[in-house]
């Protein structure tokens, strides 16, 4: 009962109690960590038998009979006439929240009593009926209150929708924004590779990660590339396609080198263990993708991420070999074919987008840049949902560094900062994500004013120590 007092306060005193006591009950079940507070509770407080002594004025009772005779009657009829209807209306009001065989119970119970009704109670009685019985009105009249059947309400409270059910057998998912379905997850063994900071710069890691029930266990596994060396015949084959990525000749001929790009792993259906043993970072560096210019990156992008399957290590090692490389190092506005080709790569690849490329370029060692901002802010915008930005937010900002997953070729080690490195483009990012309707958590916000805070105390100080010099100067 004290959990529901403020509400009863509001419905005695506010002059707005239906949206006042529906902003209260969705704040309590937000930070409520019981289920004291819950609808059904509500309504089984206020349906909850009561017995109550009444005065007897029955004009044949005896002379030694009692004066007053209990009667049990629900709780809220103890209440103030003007304190139920207004329950009555909120109920009405906020029907979606409750079971709706509880509310007609509960409306015909109270119309059914042999008390008599406050017009107001009556009414709003009436009213709650009128929005969540299915007896098309026929309870209007007085001889049909007994047909006001409760049953006929098709769906219980608490279950699933029809149309969630009929989705459980579905083939495609339920929520085709998110990066990678739970099949996908439980079926594959997924592994990234990543460079280990505290080892040397050309020392790439390996994780491993496998699903189970109770979440993610990562087991870390240092791997250098001396120990796995390359076949000579593969060495040789990436050193010749070296030359052909830098010469352009024509779109077909750069699909044709992109087909022996392929063939050179040997898929077998996009699995790893099909590609001869070979390390795919390793033939990258020799082959040196990102010099080949925009047009022929668009190609070699488009054609080799279909390539691979749906193998995500593939994906990442694709992205962070053609297209990170040319953003790490971008100083001018990136080419429209260049953009459209990693926008659309994107969409395809999202979850290899964030490790590959959002990731590792927001870390950029000098910080991003205007054209890098104007990039990064499209991939948000048309690639990645609201939620998938707020999530990538929260770990960018806040998270642990065993949360990011950065993916890149060893030789472009130096290029990326262990910390953010905030510039002025790095917060229109974030003006530009909050613009998109993008609700950050909590403790990316606290983050972010800190940041700001701390910022704007070092531009003041610059600010002054510049003003201070031009004085001097004009002295």
């Amino acid at each position: 009962m004290e959990a529901w007092v403020p509400l009863f306060d509001i419905f005695l005193n506010s002059p707005t109690p239906e949206s006042e006591a529906s902003r209260w009950l969705q704040q309590s079940f937000t930070t409520s960590t019981t289920t004291s507070t819950s609808t059904s509770s509500f309504l089984s407080l206020l349906s909850k038998p009561v017995d109550v002594a009444v005065i007897n004025n029955s004009s044949d009772s005896a002379p030694t009979s009692s004066p007053h005779q209990l009667k049990c009657i629900m709780w809220i009829q103890t209440l103030p006439n003007a304190v139920q209807s207004r329950i009555l209306s909120f109920l009405r009001v906020d029907s979606r929240r409750f079971c709706k065989k509880d509310l007609c119970l509960l409306a015909n119970n109270i119309l059914r009593g042999n008390q008599q009704l406050d017009f107001w109670v009556k009414k709003a009685a009436h009213n709650l009926l009128d929005v969540v019985s299915e007896s098309n009105y026929n309870w209007v009249s007085s001889l049909s209150l007994e047909s006001s059947d409760v049953d006929q309400v098709e769906e219980e409270f608490e279950t699933l929708p029809s149309w969630l059910q009929n989705l459980n057998n579905a083939p495609s998912p339920i929520l085709p924004w998110l990066p990678i379905s739970y099949d996908e997850l439980r079926s594959c063994d997924v592994r990234s590779t990543f460079v280990d900071d505290k080892q040397d710069d050309n020392c790439p890691m390996e994780v491993e990660e496998g699903g189970d029930s109770n979440g993610m266990e990562v087991e870390n596994a240092t791997v250098h590339l001396e120990d796995v060396p390359l076949d000579g015949e593969i060495q040789r084959k990436a050193i010749s396609l070296k030359a052909q990525i830098v010469q352009f000749e024509s779109t077909s001929k750069t699909i044709s080198l992109a087909n022996e790009i392929c063939q050179l792993f040997s898929f077998n259906g996009g699995q790893e263990e099909g590609r001869g043993g070979s390390d795919p970072l390793a033939v990258f560096s020799l082959m040196e993708p990102w010099e080949a210019d925009d047009e022929t990156a668009s190609i070699l992008l488009s054609h080799l991420s279909s390539g691979g399957g749906e193998d995500i290590l593939w994906q990442c090692q694709v992205l962070c070999a053609i297209i990170l490389p040319k953003m790490l190092v971008l100083s001018d506005p990136a080419s429209r074919v260049l953009v459209k080709a990693t926008v659309d790569f994107c969409k395809l690849h999202q979850k290899a987008s964030v490790d590959a490329l959002l990731f590792p370029v927001i870390f950029r060692k000098e910080g991003i840049n205007t054209h890098v901002c104007d990039v990064v802010t499209r991939i948000f915008r048309e690639c990645l949902h609201t939620a998938h930005v707020s999530s990538f937010c929260q770990k960018l900002l806040c998270g642990e560094q065993a949360s990011r997953r950065l993916v890149y070729l060893p030789s472009h080690r130096y290029l990326i900062s262990d910390d953010l490195v905030w510039t002025e483009s790095l917060f229109t990012l974030f003006q530009n994500i909050l613009n998109h309707n993008v609700y950050l958590t909590e403790d990316s916000i606290d983050h972010l004013v800190t940041v700001a805070q701390k910022m704007a105390d070092s531009i003041w100080e610059d600010a002054l120590c510049c003003l201070e010099r031009q004085s001097a100067q004009d002295a």
